[in-house]
């Protein structure tokens, strides 16, 4: 596995980039050697956040965790990891095509009025796939929502977690 590692608000120190490495090659066992896995180590106030992000076969298998301690952080986003490996195992064993949030993001700088903007964009090939795919897809990234091509109806649309756990579908009304 290739491990890129950076740090936000924070200088990687050589210690806690072995630490990391050795951490992250108990997943070697599920990915390819030529893998790709990008660790991001930031610091916000007293919050120490670890996100680990690994494409792989058109997929992103993405965690981040939140603590006290850069540590705990990365011991809990591995732990997350490898159940969300081992929970979707067959799925991505079958291969299916599913892409994601690419990592392309563009922050902008503050301005200074305190009016609700755009801080973030996010770009992001959109290929067809089913609802279920979507689905897949969605837990694998934590994320809230999915934005995804029907396969069936060539339509974007939205997928999105319910307060009850379910899933919402937002289709456009042509």
């Amino acid at each position: 596995m290739r491990i890129t590692i950076s740090g936000k608000n924070l200088e990687v120190s050589e210690y806690m980039r072995e630490v990391a490495v050795k951490k992250l090659s108990k997943l070697e066992r599920y990915f390819p050697q030529d893998a790709e896995v990008q660790v991001t180590l930031s610091v916000e106030r007293n919050r120490h956040i670890v996100e680990v992000t690994i494409p792989h076969e058109g997929r992103i298998i993405r965690g981040e965790e939140i603590s006290g301690d850069m540590y705990a952080s990365m011991d809990n986003v591995l732990d997350k990891l490898e159940k969300q490996i081992v929970k979707h195992r067959t799925s991505l064993k079958k291969g299916l095509r599913v892409d994601a949030f690419a990592p392309n993001e563009e922050d902008y700088e503050d301005d200074e009025d305190d009016a609700p903007r755009i801080v973030r964009v996010k770009r992001f090939d959109i290929k067809p796939m089913s609802e279920e795919e979507a689905m897949l897809q969605l837990q694998l990234l934590g994320h809230s929502f999915y934005v995804f091509q029907n396969a069936y109806t060539n339509q974007i649309n939205v997928l999105y977690v319910r307060k009850d756990g379910n899933y919402g579908l937002i289709e456009p009304n042509n």
